[in-house]
């Protein structure tokens, strides 16, 4: 999923609450400054004003164009700018005073200082704030991977418009040629990862969130790419030509640098849902990880006792878009698990690629039976009952993970997946998702679970996911569909 840059006002919402703190600070200090150094929030008359100011501002941020590439701007255009809208909070606010007579009770002298000691403060915390962001924005690690689309002869002109904004949340990790034979290693310091015939490879199984595409007049539309990157679930920008109608699903215009594109994607979130998720993981995550202390308490020496080794698990998956990361789970399974996989994969119940089978034997205590014959050990009591899962919240609190979303695939069942299979991938794993909730071990058919997957990312909502959470819980309690 694509999560859609803030806009309008909210996009700048930083400069926002500078403005309001700078107008109470100056408020407060031409108060002092007139009439002596008693709290001004006293007097009514002066404690109403104070909140009339944060409606003027309001007013004037939806009216105006204070914030309008506020990033790009410089020292002198700055200062206008800032002094217009001092300008305008200032009548706004007089204009008030006269409309419930009370113009008479305020001091205009105060008025005056208020209105300087605004200007003043709001312009130096608004070029402090530019610079910090801009400053901050170079130095950060970037958190999503873009590769660049392009025709040779226009990579680098395409290159310095794609980085001309003053804010990227990505980083250009590699380039592909619309040439077919064009045998450059690298452009402008960025490595040429295929040509329009091989990237697909690339891909498919390496981590990258966004692909801009830029269309050249000396090269026909590269149809048969756009589609298998949007087979695979990727986020596509297209610069804008005649193409937008060959375009289907959440199609959106917006800017990239120097370039208005056309985005495709499976689906869009806004900010605040996005926020809400991540509110949601931390809550579960805080709580998850406080159980994962008690059960390490309880259930680790169980483990080492009756197999020697790390009460933890860990090992590397495959995350958002291909991203790698480090799952951690409850051993449940003998240290020699993944060596003996391999002799076991004619019993492999799934049909596809993902690996499960009834009675593992590679599973900690399973050569222990119940009367009716099915294994009672350690490993076999934590899966069934999800244990197991719990270290998990870890990895969503660190955010490789969310509480609901897809099952994360291994690196050997990454690198067997077809172009339709990545579509899984284009949102964070979860300890649960709709595969879990809707059977768990009970759907064996691989291709039903990327259909399940998919069918959640396009339908996403806050609702979808606690019903997903309550429906996996409910299943955990009945020990239905346990894997």
């Amino acid at each position: 999923m694509y999560r859609k840059s803030p806009q309008g006002w909210l996009k700048h919402w930083d400069f926002v609450l500078l403005d309001i703190i700078s107008l109470q600070i100056a408020f407060v200090i031409a108060y002092m400054l007139r009439l002596g150094t008693e709290n001004p929030y006293s007097s009514q008359v002066y404690r109403m004003e104070a909140f009339v100011f944060v409606l003027c501002q309001i007013a004037v941020m939806f009216l105006g164009q204070s914030y309008q590439n506020i990033l790009r701007r410089g020292y002198y255009i700055e200062f206008t700018k800032t002094a217009q809208h001092v300008l305008m909070v200032m009548l706004l606010a007089v204009l008030y005073l006269f409309a419930v007579q009370q113009s008479a009770d305020y001091s205009r002298l105060t008025l005056f200082y208020t209105a300087v000691l605004y200007l003043l403060i709001a312009y130096v915390l608004r070029i402090w704030r530019k610079h910090y962001v801009l400053r901050k924005n170079a130095s950060d690690k970037k958190e999503k991977s873009m590769v660049v689309v392009v025709y040779s002869s226009e990579a680098e002109e395409t290159l310095q418009r794609i980085m001309s904004g003053p804010i990227q949340d990505f980083a250009i990790t590699g380039i592909a040629l619309l040439d077919e034979n064009c045998i450059a290693t690298e452009i402008s310091g960025i490595p040429v990862i295929g040509n329009i015939n091989t990237v697909e490879e690339y891909l498919c199984h390496e981590w990258v969130d966004e692909v801009f595409v830029k269309i050249s007049e000396n090269v026909p539309y590269p149809k048969n790419l756009i589609e298998e990157m949007k087979t695979m679930g990727l986020t596509i920008h297209l610069s804008l030509g005649e193409l937008e109608q060959s375009l289907s699903g959440k199609n959106f215009v917006e800017k990239i640098g120097d370039y208005s594109v056309v985005t495709s994607t499976i689906n869009t979130v806004s900010l605040k849902q996005m926020m809400y998720k991540r509110l949601l993981d931390i809550a579960g995550g805080i709580v998850g990880c406080l159980i994962t202390l008690l059960l390490i308490v309880i259930i680790g020496p169980m483990i080492y006792i009756k197999s020697p080794g790390p009460i933890f698990f860990s090992q590397v998956r495959i995350g958002k878009n291909g991203k790698k990361f480090k799952i951690y789970k409850f051993r449940s399974m003998y240290m020699d698990a993944e060596e003996r996989k391999a002799e076991l994969m004619s019993q492999n119940k799934m049909d596809g690629l993902m690996f499960k089978m009834d009675y593992d034997p590679r599973i900690i205590g399973s050569e222990k039976k119940d009367k009716n014959g099915n294994p009672k050990g350690i490993g076999n009591f934590i899966r069934k009952t999800s244990l197991d899962e719990f270290p998990q919240f870890w990895n969503v609190l660190k955010g490789d993970m969310s509480l609901v979303g897809t099952r994360p695939p291994t690196v050997d069942e990454w690198e067997q997946y077809e172009l339709h299979h990545r579509s899984r991938m284009s949102t964070k794993p979860g300890i649960t998702g709709m595969w879990q909730a809707s059977g768990r071990s009970d759907i064996t058919d691989f291709e039903e679970v990327v259909r399940l997957d998919t069918e959640y990312i396009e339908n996403w909502s806050i609702g979808m996911d606690f019903r997903i959470l309550l429906k996996t819980v409910t299943s955990v309690l009945k020990g239905e569909g346990s894997v």
